[in-house]
């Protein structure tokens, strides 16, 4: 989910933030319905940025990683859901956290009880090659009450590949040069092992590699849209 700047960044390294993010820079994304009417919006604040660097064969590799809060709001401006999630470059390659997929419809029955979550990044490579495959990423979410495991809800994007070189894309934000991805949501709760809810469409990610995610589209398995993300203020 994601994160961007006017700051242009060198898509070579990551000498710089992911998507040249700035500590304290806010950031808005809209969510749409089918119709293209605003549902929501999600916040997100840059509050620490950290660069390592570790030596290996005689080249130094830096490492750099952000910290962001986000909240979901209603269009009263009511919080929702709120998430820490951190984003990290390494070589040449940025990734998101896993955790800004969680299945938040899908926990809502679980208000009361424990969860434990564990993420799987998503990448999104500064040069990427068109007709590529991307690695799956997504968020497990392990809940549970003080004695006994209830159910896992998770989500997993997979089958991503790369289907378009950088195209001009326009959202309130701006118009910015994006790749397009496009791959196979998949949301499950398993209760146990043999009872397992699942339902999967197809998710379509727009990115500039020196901005960010741009849009998002979700489309149900017989091709409808249902709703889309997009870029409202950096």
């Amino acid at each position: 989910m994601s994160l961007l700047s006017f700051q242009k960044v060198s898509a070579a390294s990551c000498a710089h933030p992911p998507f040249g993010l700035r500590e304290g820079q806010n950031l808005e994304y809209q969510l749409l319905d089918a119709k293209g009417k605003p549902t929501g919006t999600w916040r997100y604040r840059v509050v620490k940025i950290s660069t390592d660097s570790t030596v290996k064969k005689k080249k130094t590799l830096l490492s750099t990683t952000v910290r962001l809060k986000s909240g979901l709001y209603d269009l009263s401006n009511h919080v929702q859901q709120q998430q820490d999630v951190t984003f990290f470059c390494r070589r040449d390659t940025t990734f998101t956290d896993g955790l800004a997929e969680i299945n938040y419809d899908g926990l809502k029955s679980f208000r009361e009880r424990l969860k434990n979550y564990t993420g799987t990044p998503l990448a999104w490579p500064n040069n990427p090659t068109v007709g590529s495959s991307l690695p799956e990423g997504g968020v497990v979410v392990q809940v549970s009450s003080p004695s006994v495991a209830i159910a896992k809800v998770s989500t997993t994007v997979r089958d991503r590949k790369v289907k378009a070189a950088p195209t001009p894309v326009t959202v309130p934000a701006g118009t910015f040069r994006c790749y397009v991805v496009e791959s196979q949501r998949e949301l499950a709760t398993a209760a146990r092992a043999d009872l397992v809810l699942k339902s999967a469409g197809r998710q379509v990610d727009y990115y500039d590699p020196t901005v960010g995610l741009v849009k998002t589209e979700y489309y149900d398995k017989g091709g409808k849209l249902t709703y889309s993300k997009v870029l409202l203020k950096h």
